[in-house]
This record gives structure tokens, sequence and C-alpha cells, in this order.
């Protein structure tokens, strides 16, 4: 089972894989919202951004969200690993439920480009 910092060096990770994106990836990572991911076997959440093409993590936490941000993901931690190391597709994760992601709908349509 994948640990809390495990799912933050993931994060961070995935921000340097959007940070160096191009094309629709790029144009998808270069929105400014407010981001949770809740690692759901853990209860543990990252809050932060999603700004200038990388994710921000501004705070840790026990539990659910505390907020509602405006992009929010809930998964395991060991989806989350697995998604940043290529071994799990997103859209898969997210299609049969593993992942949930919500937002609003043209942030749902900017995102798509990230599946």
């Amino acid at each position: 089972m994948a640990t809390m910092a495990e799912c933050r060096s993931a994060l961070d990770t995935l921000s340097g894989n959007l940070a160096g994106a191009d094309g629709d990836v790029r144009s998808a990572a270069a929105l400014d919202r407010s981001l949770s991911c809740h690692i759901t076997d853990l209860d543990g959440t990252f809050a932060g951004r999603l700004a200038n093409g990388r994710i921000q993590v501004l705070d840790t936490y026990d539990g659910p969200p505390r907020e509602k941000a405006q992009i929010r993901l809930a998964m395991t931690g060991d989806d989350l690993v697995a998604m940043v190391n290529g071994d799990l597709h997103f859209a898969k994760a997210w299609g049969s439920g593993r992942v949930r992601l919500e937002a609003g709908f043209r942030d749902l349509l900017k995102l798509r480009a990230l599946l």
C-alpha cells in the first residue's frame, strides 16, 4: 500500500509531467483552479491549485476534503502511484470507477485532453 509520502511524490512527478507537456495537454494543464486529491485508502487529502501548468500542493490533512475544490479527485494511493508510473491508464480507471473526477462542465471539457 502506498504511503502519503509516496502519493505526494507521485503528485510532484505528475506536476513535472504536466509542466513539460505540449499541445492539448499543455492547454488543459494551463487552467487556474483549486484542486483536491483525496487518497481514499489512507483517508488523507492533498489540497492546492492547478496553475501555470503545474500542481501546487498547498496543504495536506487527514480526512476528506475540507472545502469543495473546483477540480476534485479521489482514488487509492496505489492507483495514484500506478497512474503516474504509467501502469494504470487514467481513462480506464475513471471509467471503471477506481478514480473519481469531479469538476464543472467546462473544466471537464478542457481536462479530457489529459485522458
